[in-house]
This record gives structure tokens, C-alpha cells and sequence, in this order.
């Protein structure tokens, strides 16, 4: 892929995962609640990769399923469950077990991280949590004294992920993407990470982009891969293109009661499918209908012709 001024970046999403996420990276699927890029965390998995950090404000699904194939070392949060379905039971496991190393913070903590990080500063100061177990347990959330007021400070350490994975609903060829719906912390992590897989439901030209440039969350100067991949967000959504899989996520509770039925579940659903497209396919037409949305649009704005 040339990552020249105005080119195309587009690559397929198995071409991005080999090139830009290695064994030991960090890497940050972005998305809250909305636009999860599960379609990148199941690549990823195909592709063995192993000892990564992964950080998210809720692991969610993606990262439970990325820690039972034996992907994590490390895991970097704000609050590990789901609200659908409660505690993610494979990254309890590990972590009791000590067999996986964490740092959690508040969701502002990890937010701020973000921010510090696409700022270029070293740490951000914060105001106080009101969980203060967080302080006693994490070394990283430290205060200092604020030189103004005097007055202590929380701090949090900046956080610059190897690799930001963000999914969207547009982009053009050269990574100029844009998001409409529920915004979590798509546009700090990638300012923030050292290289930018976008993900897109639709490639579109660049005139699109322009039409509506308010739209755009992430400039294509940051982006170092563009890859189409429809329904990549699944269980999860993508605002106007199909709705959250709950029935998805509380079968998941249930099949993570048991290895084996994970590791079941794993090679027929990730290893034994060769990319997203299979996966949609294989989820079957009565899922594709139980999921669709009927269209809504906002109304039109005027830019004015100058």
C-alpha cells in the first residue's frame, strides 16, 4: 500500500494485520458499544499473533475471545465486563489465575491516557476518582502538586498504542473517515497510535467526504491502512447499517462457561472461515433479517457554494 499524499491505501484486512500488528505489540480496538472492529480482533487470532497488549475502555467480547486464543499478555481497561451479559468470564479466569498481566482505571482515566497520548505529553492530570482503590492498586495513577494552586493533581500516564484499529461507516482511499452515532474513543486513539487500521463498511470517493466534511472524525494523514470490510462491527453495530446481535452476546455467556465449547466455538467460527465476509455468510439469512435497519435519515445541511 503507498502511503504517498492522495494515495490509496486500501488493502485487504488480513494484508494490514500482517503488516502493521506483530507479537508483542500494543494494539487498541476501538469503539464503545458502537463500531466495534471484531472482524480485526478475529484476523488477528487467525494470524497467531501472540504476547500483544490490548487495550480498550470494555474489553468486550472481542477481547475475551482474543485472550482464549492466547493472544494477550496484558490487558488494559476501564471496567471489564458487558453490560448485556456481566463479567467477561475467559478474562476473569485469567486474571485470577495470574496468568494475565492488567491495568484498569476509570473511563475518564483511560480516556485521558488517550488524550495525553495524541497530545504528545507525557501524562494528563485529571480530577479525582471517586475510587480511590484504583490509586491504591494501579502505581501508574499517581498525583502531583498542581504548580498554579498548589492543590494535588491525579495524574495518568499518556498511552500511545502500537497499532489503532477504528471502524467507521465511510472512508475514502486515502483514509479520510467518517462516523455518525454513538462516539466513543475513536479519535484519541488514533491520534494516539503510532500506525491506524481503518476499517469501513463502504469505500466511497473522495467528493463524498467533502460533501459532508463535519462528518469526518479521522483525517487521512494519520491513517496507514483502509480496508472494506461490511458488518465488521458484528455482534456489535454500525449506526444505520445493522443493529447490536444480542442474542449473539448472551450466547456467549453461555458458551465461555466452557473451554472447550469456546475453542469449538473458535475454530469453527474464526479459524475455519477465511475472512469477514465468510463470517457474515455463515451467521445466515434469518441473523442478516433480524438485524437490519430500516433507513432514517437527518435532514440536509447547507454549506453554501463559495
Amino acid at each position: 500500500m503507498d502511503q504517498g499524499k492522495g494515495m490509496s491505501k486500501i488493502c485487504s484486512l488480513s494484508e494490514a494485520i500482517a503488516q502493521f500488528i506483530h507479537d508483542g505489540d500494543s494494539v487498541f480496538c476501538a469503539g464503545f458499544t458502537h463500531l466495534i472492529p471484531f472482524a480485526a480482533g478475529h484476523e488477528i487470532i487467525r494470524q497467531g499473533r501472540r504476547n500483544l497488549t490490548l487495550a480498550r475502555a470494555t474489553p468486550d467480547l472481542i477481547y475475551d475471545q482474543m485472550v482464549a486464543a492466547g493472544c494477550a499478555k496484558k490487558l488494559i481497561f476501564s471496567y471489564i465486563g458487558n453490560p448485556g451479559v456481566g463479567s467477561l468470564r475467559i478474562i476473569r479466569e485469567e486474571l485470577e489465575a495470574g496468568r494475565l498481566e492488567w491495568e484498569e482505571y476509570s473511563h475518564f482515566g483511560m480516556i485521558s491516557r488517550l488524550q495525553a497520548g495524541a497530545a504528545g505529553l507525557p501524562f494528563m492530570p485529571m480530577n479525582q476518582t471517586a475510587a480511590p482503590d484504583l490509586e491504591k492498586n494501579n502505581p501508574n495513577i499517581r498525583r502531583v502538586k498542581d504548580p498554579y494552586s498548589g492543590k494535588e493533581v491525579t495524574t495518568v500516564p499518556a498511552l500511545n498504542p502500537d497499532v489503532g484499529i477504528i471502524h467507521v461507516q465511510r472512508a475514502d482511499a486515502n483514509g479520510n473517515a467518517q462516523v455518525w452515532g454513538i462516539l466513543g474513543e475513536q479519535k484519541e486513539a488514533a491520534f494516539a497510535s503510532r500506525h491506524v487500521i481503518i476499517t469501513a463498511e463502504e469505500i466511497v470517493e473522495e467528493e463524498v467526504i467533502r460533501s459532508d466534511p463535519n462528518r469526518t472524525l479521522i483525517p487521512g494523514i494519520i491513517v496507514n491502512a483502509v480496508c472494506h470490510v461490511p458488518h465488521c462491527a458484528h455482534p456489535s453495530y454500525t449506526q444505520g447499517y445493522y443493529d447490536r446481535d444480542n442474542v449473539f452476546y448472551l450466547n456467549w455467556d453461555k458458551i465461555s462457561e466452557d473451554r472447550a465449547n469456546v475453542n469449538t466455538w473458535l475454530e469453527e467460527w474464526v479459524y475455519g472461515l477465511k475472512d469477514a465476509g465468510e463470517y457474515w455468510e455463515k451467521l445466515g439469512a434469518e441473523t442478516h433479517s433480524r438485524l437490519a435497519v430500516k433507513p432514517r435519515y437527518a435532514a440536509p445541511v447547507n454549506y453554501g457554494d463559495y
